[in-house]
């Protein structure tokens, strides 16, 4: 009977090891931010259904297309965060402008708004500053140095 079964060799001796690890090293360098993905991807989403989750789509109209805007902006960046993220942790300061937006565009988009609505923008744009300090924190320290 013929011996069908091939032996498993180590893979270091392979001619093209050393290319495979720094091509695999370049491929995943970066992506120490994965883990704040996810949670911006999240809050991107909350704040573009927020209006209707807190039920002022009637009281506040200009807040729930801004809202959903703004929301939809940060799922965006999110997604390319995951997709290209080499090329868009660049932009992580936009996460925190769009935070600091957030804060304060109920007084300046809404019309009188309660409480309810002021806190949930707050809470969103606090937590998208965060989240972008910490994709910046991130980045610059798994930039390589010269």
């Amino acid at each position: 009977m013929a011996n069908v079964s091939h032996p498993r060799g180590d893979i270091t001796t392979h001619p093209d090891a050393s290319e495979m690890r720094e091509r695999y090293a370049r491929m995943l360098g970066g992506r120490d931010v994965a883990l704040v993905d996810g949670p911006v991807f999240l809050l991107g989403l909350y704040c573009a259904v927020s209006p209707w989750i807190l039920h002022y789509t009637t009281s506040q109209p200009d807040l729930v297309t801004h809202n959903l805007i703004v929301g939809i902006a940060i799922g965006l960046l999110a997604l390319g965060f995951t997709r290209a993220p080499e090329r868009m942790y660049g932009l992580s300061w936009a996460m925190c402008a769009l935070g600091v937006w957030m804060i304060v565009s109920p007084w300046i988009v809404g019309d009188s708004p309660d409480a309810g609505v002021i806190w949930n923008n707050v809470v969103i744009g606090a937590l998208a500053v965060v989240l972008g300090l910490m994709c910046i924190a991130t980045t610059t320290r798994s930039t390589p140095r010269p």
